[in-house]
């Protein structure tokens, strides 16, 4: 059971969870923590709404009762005992927090004679609003106030939850026709562009302590020049209950992994370069004077101009690049980052459009929209198809989705008397994904991390893969096959 004292851990994976209150639309309120099975909050950077939902053994025939339908309120306060901080917990409560909102029922069976097992789905406010509004509108200047003012309209979303947000380096007319608020606000991130770095494109997403609109450099990042404190070591090691050599057993445990696997080894090379994270052509074209410009994006000379997880406040990151980038990988002795036609886009822009002397896309000179265009997308390639770890562990109610952590593994190799880490996949993580989990006995997460380079980086030579001279062999089938007529 949860910790009966609020301020007290008794283990690692307790919490403190004192009611779960469910408001129906005749302004009841029910207690239902007792009836509770489980309850599950997601959250990702690649969300825009925190979601859940919680799985329910009504013996009481609440949901006929309550006249449950889709339209209630669930309130609560969930956190780690002895956490501190306004942003150290879940606050879903009606008094000073912002209650889930309910808008499905699934997976109603009987379970046994008086019995009945369903599921609540639930999801913030702000996701509702946007399902209920429309965005018709121009703004000019930042992207990150327009987006905003999306945020605080009370037209729009609303939201009184509390935003973090990065400033932008760019101004542009954005244009918003007739789109859904979240619709609105990713249209806007994409051609979103750092003060104080070099990237393209920011998240906007949802956690339990807000919402963000940020790049991935200010998650490794603080102004684009510090490294980011970690939030959280982890290490991948035998929970020995029995060892009297730890000091702290639950700090301990709150470290260890239970369990972990990498849903992408290194960065899959094949989607990558499909979609031009390491070469890629942008064919610029100006409509105003009919001009168009070539730009060829090279991943191994830009890689160092961003900040990444491992490295963020060197002006060089070459030597921790996620792939060997330098080596050459085919015969005709080309680096990966050579072949630019991998991936080929043409992009429209023009000037004056709005009355400015710069391009449409990202409020820049048009000679420079091109280069922007094939660093988005690099970059956001390196994320969703680079090195990707899943681990479970003990919740933690103060970590979030965008928080950078540590993974220490060591080295698996039978000679690793020294305790030597993995150097490719130990390291700094971004957290991307989180599933808070808690039943009747713990609290769990299960936690998908994202890394855009390595600890140690890849040893990077001028070898050359040995030359086949062979010449390809032609078989003509009309002459090679003789017709069986019988």
């Amino acid at each position: 059971m949860a910790n009966p004292k609020p301020d007290h851990i008794e283990f690692a994976g307790d919490y403190k969870l004192d009611n779960v209150f469910l408001h129906n639309h005749m302004g009841e309120i029910t207690d239902i923590k007792k009836v509770m099975v489980e309850l599950n909050i997601y959250e990702s950077i690649y969300k825009n709404s925190l979601t859940g939902n919680i799985v329910i053994a009504d013996a009481q025939n609440l949901i006929s009762k309550l006249e449950i339908n889709g339209t209630e309120r669930i309130s609560f306060k969930l956190s780690t005992p002895g956490s501190i901080g306004t942003r150290a917990g879940v606050d879903a409560s009606l008094e000073t927090g912002h209650p889930f909102h309910v808008y499905k029922i699934t997976d109603r069976k009987q379970l046994k004679p008086g019995t009945l097992l369903y599921t609540l789905h639930f999801a913030s406010r702000e996701f509702m609003r946007n399902l209920r509004t429309k965005v018709s509108q121009a703004y000019d200047g930042r992207p990150d106030t327009a987006v905003l003012k999306i945020l605080m309209d009370k037209n729009y979303l609303e939201s009184k939850k509390e935003i973090s947000f990065e400033p932008c380096g760019n101004s542009k007319k954005i244009v918003i026709p007739n789109l859904r608020p979240y619709d609105a606000i990713n249209m806007i991130a994409k051609e979103a562009m750092p003060e104080k770095s070099n990237g393209v494109g920011y998240y906007f997403y949802e956690t339990t302590k807000g919402i963000y609109f940020r790049s991935w450099e200010n998650m490794v990042s603080v102004r684009g020049s510090y490294d980011r404190p970690i939030k959280q070591d982890f290490y991948y090691m035998p929970m020995n209950v029995n060892d009297k050599t730890i000091e702290d057993k639950i700090n301990h445990d709150y470290k260890s992994v239970e369990s972990y696997k990498f849903i992408n080894n290194f960065h899959d090379i094949a989607a990558n370069t499909l979609q031009g994270t390491y070469g890629h052509n942008v064919i610029t074209h100006n409509l105003f004077d009919k001009s168009y410009k070539k730009t060829n994006y090279n991943y191994f000379a830009e890689y160092g101009k961003t900040k990444h997880t491992e490295v963020a406040n060197e002006k060089s990151n070459r030597e921790r690049y996620a792939v060997a980038a330098g080596s050459i990988v085919d015969e005709d002795d080309k680096k990966m980052s050579d072949y630019n036609e991998s991936r080929v886009s043409l992009q429209s822009t023009t000037q004056f459009l709005h009355d400015k002397n710069t391009g449409t896309s990202y409020g820049l000179d048009v000679s420079q929209e091109g280069s922007k265009l094939a660093e988005s997308i690099s970059q956001q390639s390196q994320i969703i198809n680079g090195t990707a770890l899943h681990m479970v562990v003990k919740g933690q109610s103060y970590l979030e989705a965008g928080d950078l952590i540590k993974f220490n593994l060591l080295a698996v190799d039978e000679k690793n008397v020294n305790g030597e880490q993995d150097p490719q996949y130990s390291g700094k993580y971004i957290i991307t994904k989180i599933r808070h989990q808690i039943n009747s006995t713990k609290y769990t997460m299960a936690i998908e991390a994202a890394k855009d380079s390595t600890k140690r980086g890849f040893t990077v030579n001028d070898f050359k893969l040995e030359r086949n001279n062979n010449f390809p062999t032609l078989r003509n089938t009309y002459s090679a096959e003789e017709p069986d007529f019988y």
